[in-house]
């Protein structure tokens, strides 16, 4: 029995988990060698992944994925790695189409910061090769194209690869490019060709600015990891996740780009939400505090309803969904399950239903279905729109 039943449901967070070395054999061979020189990601399998592999191919491990399939997380899960597997996976947890992000390749290895201009895009072109393929095998799997804007001129035409490739959306950094705005006129292009094609393009997290490690330094013990190592993504951390992708929404809106491309979608995915009601007004406010500015007279609407009619949010399982939507719009929040990360945790139907509850009906379809269809545009096939026992009743 899969875990959804009787509804239809996208989920637009999940992710492949890449054993180390998978992105290495999609780079272009005249860049591998850079690639690794760089970022230290060599094509070796440590033992430990070795064994991760080697455990998805026991046929009694296997007998238990759907009983588990929302129990083993990460390496463990089915279809975490293994493309073969993904339509299964989709089959038992009852999805009408996933959303696919990359896990190891979020931040492009930090290339960008580091001047690596070129490097950077033939990494984001290998990541791109990499999501196609990967999600090649099913239709419900919808790949995501990464496209660094560090190189306006080039940006254009690795979006148009993706696209040709098979991806159903484009992912961009929520931090700005070293040295300009993202709403920087010569992007124009970029936003046109996703317009144009019908898809979104979405932030998601791993491409924010990290705390500055100095607010880490209070003189205390470090506090561990939120997996449990050093790697130090701790609640103090977590607190700058959405101040990359407010600043970068902000240029956006009141630069005009929203404006300039007004079918284009924007998503921010796991992110999450909390943070919107806040940016919406701040934003009108400051609109009316300078509303002198000629950019600011030009806007086709205030930007809180430039971001409503534009802009979707997934909604971390932890937040109040229900407050977020009362105080944003019911078109704006988007499910989202995270699989196979430990955050999704074990059953986010029921966390969202909870957070839900006493919602309208077409509220609650909205954030599961309707919302979805709108972001995705012709990047989601209409057959997938719902699934098919559902659409034949």
């Amino acid at each position: 029995m899969a875990y959804v039943e009787g509804q239809t449901i996208h989920d637009a967070d999940s992710h492949i988990m890449e054993l180390p070395g998978t992105i290495n054999r999609y780079i272009d061979p005249g860049f591998r060698d850079a690639f690794v020189e760089k970022t230290g990601r060599k094509d070796v399998l440590p033992e430990w992944f070795a064994k991760a592999a080697e455990k998805q191919t026991d046929p009694e491990f296997r007998a238990g994925a759907e009983a588990n399939i929302l129990l083993r997380k990460n390496y463990e899960a089915l279809g975490a790695f293994r493309s073969d597997d993904r339509p299964k996976t989709l089959d038992y947890l009852g999805f009408a189409s996933q959303l696919v992000f990359t896990t190891a390749c979020l931040s492009n290895f930090g290339l960008e910061q580091m001047g690596e201009i070129e490097l950077a895009g033939e990494t984001a072109r290998a990541h791109n090769r990499m999501m196609a393929e990967f999600c090649g095998v099913d239709r419900r799997l919808l790949a995501t194209g990464y496209v660094p804007l560090v190189d306006r001129a080039r940006a254009p035409a690795i979006a148009r690869e993706a696209l040709e490739l098979g991806c159903k959306a484009l992912v961009i950094p929520s931090r700005h490019p070293p040295g300009f705005s993202p709403s920087h006129v010569e992007l124009d292009a970029l936003w046109a060709v996703a317009q144009e094609a019908g898809v979104p393009i979405l932030f998601h997290v791993g491409g924010e600015e990290k705390m500055h490690r100095d607010y880490l330094e209070n003189g205390l013990p470090q506090v561990k990891d939120f997996h449990g190592g050093d790697e130090n993504f701790t609640s103090l951390s977590f607190m700058t996740i959405p101040l990359s992708v407010w600043q970068t929404l902000s240029a956006l809106v009141i630069d005009g780009v929203f404006d300039r491309f007004p079918r284009l979608k924007f998503g921010a995915i796991e992110l999450g939400a909390s943070w919107l009601p806040s940016l919406m007004r701040f934003m009108d406010s400051g609109a009316a505090a300078f509303g002198k500015e000629e950019r600011l007279q030009k806007l086709s609407a205030k930007p809180s309803e430039i971001l409503r009619r534009q802009l979707r949010v997934t909604p971390y399982p932890h937040e109040d969904v229900r407050w977020i939507i009362e105080n944003t719009g019911r078109e704006m929040c988007l499910f989202s399950s995270d699989f196979p990360h430990i955050e999704g945790g074990r059953n986010p139907l029921k966390r969202f239903n909870d957070s839900l509850e006493g919602v309208a009906e077409a509220t609650r379809r909205g954030f599961y279905r309707d919302n979805f269809i709108d972001l995705m545009g012709r990047g989601l096939d209409p057959a997938l729109h719902d699934l098919p026992a559902l659409a034949a009743a």
